[in-house]
């Protein structure tokens, strides 16, 4: 299982390698490439640990930076500027289609 420490310091590990290879990028990405921070061996096989509605704790151990699975980890959590959310409210929408509101009533 994971601790909070644990957790913590896997997501030191990843920001610490997104820093590298941000600093690569600067470069050009040149020859040679840069030496990455080597994991430490009590984090090689950390599992997400998450709470599933069995009850139990999720043993995936393919986790993203932020320390948790594809399920319990979350990516995007929805649009949050205007602009996106108004994007998000076309989704769907197909050209000449209406939505009917439930309170209209047909007078046919």
């Amino acid at each position: 299982m994971s601790t909070p420490d644990q957790r913590k310091r896997y997501k030191a590990f990843w920001a610490k390698h997104a820093e590298v290879v941000k600093e690569w990028g600067k470069r050009g990405y040149c020859y040679p490439p840069p030496v990455y921070p080597a994991m430490p061996e009590d984090l090689r096989d950390l599992r997400c640990g998450a709470k599933t509605r069995a009850g139990t704790p999720c043993m995936l151990n393919s986790l993203y930076g932020n320390g948790r699975c594809k399920y319990h980890g979350g990516l995007s959590t929805g649009a949050t500027s205007k602009e996106g959310k108004a994007k998000v409210a076309k989704n769907g929408f197909k050209q000449g289609w209406h939505k009917q509101s439930p309170c209209t009533v047909n007078n046919s």
